[in-house]
C-alpha cells in the first residue's frame, strides 16, 4: 500500500480535520482527539484551566459515569488517557481494531457532553493540588519548571502547565464550560487514527458525532513571544544532590535549521555515546545522569542541558560543558561521528513506526504544524542533507555562552532524613 493510499485526510464542512493511517498488518489502533489549545492560550487568571479541564472530562458525561468511562476501554483490553502541553490537549485510546466504534464513541462523548458535577470539581482541585506538590517534591521536575519560567517569563510559555493554587481554586462549572465552548470547537480539533482502520469508516463515525456542531472561531490565539534576556537563578531545597540546567531559547517546530541543531544535540548529549556522557560522567564520574534536549513550539523552542551532581562538582562540570559547546562552535563534527548521529536519529524514527500511538501522534502533529502529513522520507532527507560545515556554522552562533541562562537547585544545608 502506497503512502497516498495509507495516509488520508478529510475536512468536514464545520472545519474539523480527520487524518488516518491504515496499517492492515496489525490488530490494534490508536485514536486521538487533539485540541489546538494548551497552557499558552490561557489568560493569567485561567492558568492551569486547560489541564484541569482535561482531568474533568474523565469525570462523567450525560450518559456515562466516571467509572463507565474508565471501564469502557479496560473491559476490552484497551486504555484511555490524556495529556496537556503548552500548545495542545490530546485525549486518546489504544485498543483492538474491533473496538474503533467504542473508542470514538467514548472519546467524543467525553469531549462533547461533560457534566462537570460540582462535587467532582472540588475533589479534583484537591487532586491537582497534590499533583503540584508531587512535582515540587521531585527536584528534576521542579528545576525544569523553573527553567521554563526563566526562559519565557512573563509569557504564558513560562508558566507551569498545571497552573497555580490560587487559579485552580478559582475554577467552577461556569468557567469550565466557558473555556470548553471557546476552545473545543470543530475548527480547532483534529482527530487522528492509526492502525487497522478504514478511513471512510472513521469519517462516517466522526461525522455522526461532530457534524451538527458549528465552529465559533473564538478560541484564544497565540500570544506573541516576548523578548529573551539570559539570566541566572539559584534555588535551594532540602535535597541531597545539586541539579543544574544550562540553555536558551531555540528554533520553532517549523524552522528548517532545527534538523542541524537536532544533529548537534545528538552528538552533544543524546545517549550514552554522547560527548557529555562520555567526557563528564564516564571520564570524571561527576554525575549519574547528564543530557541535552530540545523542545519545540509553534514559534519558539528550548535547548537545554541537565545534570545532577554533588555541590562540590558544579563549577568543574559547568567548565566541562562549556568546553564541549566551544568545541562544537569551533570544530566541525567528524564524518564518522556525524554518520553515527544521523543513523541514530533515523533509527529512532523508524523504530517509532512500530507503535500505533507514535504513528497517530505524528499524524496529528504534522497537521498541527504543517497542515499536511510529513513523510518519513522527507524527514530522512532533511537529516541526510545537513553537513558538518552547516552544523558548525549554526553552532558558532547558537552556542554563544553569553546567550545561555542557568538554573541551579542546591541543597539548603539540611540533609534529607
Amino acid at each position: 500500500m502506497s503512502t497516498a493510499d495509507r495516509i488520508q485526510k478529510t475536512t468536514l464542512p464545520n472545519g474539523l480535520r480527520i487524518v488516518t493511517e491504515t496499517i492492515q498488518t496489525v490488530r490494534s489502533l490508536s485514536v486521538g482527539i487533539w485540541v489546538k489549545t494548551g497552557s499558552r492560550h490561557e489568560k493569567d487568571d485561567q492558568a492551569g484551566i486547560t489541564h484541569f479541564l482535561e482531568h474533568m472530562l474523565f469525570k462523567g458525561t450525560e450518559q456515562r459515569t466516571a467509572y463507565d468511562i474508565a471501564l469502557s476501554m479496560e473491559s476490552v483490553g484497551g486504555y484511555l488517557n490524556a495529556f496537556t502541553s503548552p500548545e495542545l490537549t490530546c485525549y486518546y485510546a489504544r485498543c483492538l481494531d474491533t473496538e474503533l466504534d467504542t473508542a470514538l464513541d467514548v472519546l467524543t462523548d467525553m469531549v462533547l457532553h461533560p457534566r462537570f458535577p460540582e462535587e467532582e470539581i472540588e475533589k479534583e482541585k484537591k487532586v491537582v493540588l497534590e499533583e503540584m506538590k508531587m512535582y515540587r517534591d521531585n527536584p528534576e521536575d521542579y528545576i525544569f519548571e523553573e527553567f521554563h519560567r526563566q526562559l519565557f517569563h512573563p509569557h504564558p510559555l513560562g508558566r507551569p502547565i498545571i497552573g497555580f493554587e490560587q487559579t485552580v481554586n478559582g475554577f467552577n462549572r461556569d468557567s469550565l464550560f466557558a473555556y470548553l465552548h471557546q476552545q473545543y470547537h470543530p475548527s480547532n480539533v483534529i482527530i487522528a487514527v492509526a492502525g487497522n482502520a478504514e478511513h471512510d469508516k472513521v469519517v462516517d463515525l466522526v461525522n455522526k458525532y461532530f457534524q451538527p456542531l458549528e465552529s465559533n472561531g473564538k478560541h484564544n490565539g497565540d500570544q506573541p513571544i516576548t523578548d529573551y534576556e539570559p539570566s541566572k537563578n539559584v534555588l535551594t531545597k532540602p535535597i541531597e544532590q545539586t541539579h543544574f540546567m544550562l540553555g536558551r531559547r531555540a528554533m520553532s517546530a517549523v524552522d528548517p535549521d532545527r534538523y542541524k541543531l537536532l544533529l548537534a544535540n545528538t552528538v552533544l548529549g543524546a545517549g550514552m555515546s554522547s560527548r557529555l556522557h562520555q567526557n563528564i560522567r564516564e571520564k570524571y564520574g561527576y554525575c549519574y545522569h547528564i543530557q541535552s534536549f530540545m523542545e519545540a513550539f509553534r514559534d519558539s523552542g528550548i535547548f537545554g542541558i541537565y545534570a545532577g551532581t554533588d555541590r562540590d562538582y558544579i563549577d568543574h562540570m559547568r567548565e566541562l560543558i562549556l568546553k564541549e559547546l566551544k568545541q562544537l562552535r569551533n570544530e566541525a563534527i567528524s564524518a564518522k561521528e556525524l554518520d553515527e548521529a544521523k543513523s541514530q536519529l533515523k533509527g529512532k524514527l523508524l523504530l517509532a513506526q512500530e507503535s500505533m500511538s507514535n504513528r497517530m501522534t505524528r499524524l496529528a502533529k504534522s497537521e498541527v504544524f504543517y497542515d499536511r502529513y510529513i513523510t518519513l522520507d522527507e524527514l530522512v532527507a532533511e537529516i541526510d542533507r545537513a553537513d558538518a560545515g552547516q552544523i558548525r556554522d549554526l553552532c558558532g552562533d547558537f552556542f554563544d555562552e553569553n546567550e545561555f541562562s542557568e538554573t541551579i537547585l542546591k541543597p539548603d544545608g539540611h540533609q534529607v532524613e
